[in-house]
């Protein structure tokens, strides 16, 4: 995390008039933060970097990507009691929100059995790429972090101008080294866009035997080869089975972010 970032997450936190830290004796203490859940650790780098804006001690036994289990002490800290205070939240919000997007994760690699999942970029807006880094940690796929990163043919690009123009246009201005996908609804636009040369087909809000028969459809046409899969859309840990059950290679989740419950956890003090 750049200093910038973390200045301005401070910032954002502090305010200009803290009365709750003037009221503070000037005295050092220990304090701890124990995981109350079970689930996969992340956040832990950053809740450190805050640690050590404010030059407190802090030292773990864990690493992002560890499994945590109810009661686990996953840092602990040693300085000013001013000062701890004033990081405890900015700390804990980086521990407690990416834990629980790389628990939730977890679950749903799990439950696809082999069949990679990613995330999407229904992000918080300045918070993505430690959305991302916990999606990651939790065993699945970033995804695109920006526009650029690949080229998305979606609905609404189809929308003003065909299949067969957007890609013709994609080869032509895009570099050979990025791929090109194609958001489709139907066999129709699928075997257009496979015709017609993408990279990658994402079945798009479709139901899973729609897929089977999208997928069936582009084996008979024998068009299946080379062409990544995704399926996407309304996806969530409750029927991520049943899409993976499909036969495509990638299962993309904006839920995986947008909608993990973060991991319960508490800064407390200790004797020592």
């Amino acid at each position: 995390m750049l200093i910038t970032e973390l200045e301005r997450f401070i910032r954002e936190d502090i305010g200009q008039d803290d009365t709750s830290y003037s009221i503070l004796p000037e005295t050092w203490a220990h304090f701890v933060v124990i995981t109350k859940e079970d689930g996969i650790l992340c956040g832990l780098e950053e809740a450190q970097q805050v640690f050590d804006y404010f030059g407190l001690e802090s030292n773990s036994k864990l690493k992002d990507g560890d499994l945590l289990q109810s009661g686990d002490v996953i840092v602990k800290i040693c300085g000013p009691v001013r000062d701890i205070l004033q990081a405890e939240r900015l700390s804990l919000n980086f521990l407690c929100k990416m834990s629980g997007i790389a628990t939730l994760t977890a679950r749903c690699v799990n439950l696809a059995s082999g069949v990679r999942v990613a995330c999407t970029r229904k992000t918080t807006p300045g918070f993505r790429e430690f959305e991302k880094k916990a999606v990651r940690y939790g065993g699945g796929d970033s995804h695109r972090y920006g526009l650029s990163d690949a080229i998305m043919i979606k609905e609404n690009c189809i929308a003003v101008m065909t299949i067969e123009e957007a890609l013709k246009a994609a080869k032509k201005m895009g570099s050979f080294t990025k791929k090109i996908e194609v958001e489709v609804s139907n066999s129709i636009e699928m075997l257009t866009a496979a015709r017609s040369g993408a990279d990658i087909i994402m079945f798009d809000n479709m139901q899973p035997d729609e897929i089977v028969e999208c997928i069936n459809t582009l084996n008979n046409a024998r068009l299946r080869d080379h062409i990544i899969l995704e399926a996407s859309g309304s996806i969530v840990e409750t029927n991520i089975t049943e899409y993976a059950a499909t036969g495509v290679d990638v299962i993309s989740m904006g839920s995986l972010i947008h909608s993990a419950r973060w991991l319960d956890m508490s800064l407390k003090i200790t004797a020592k």
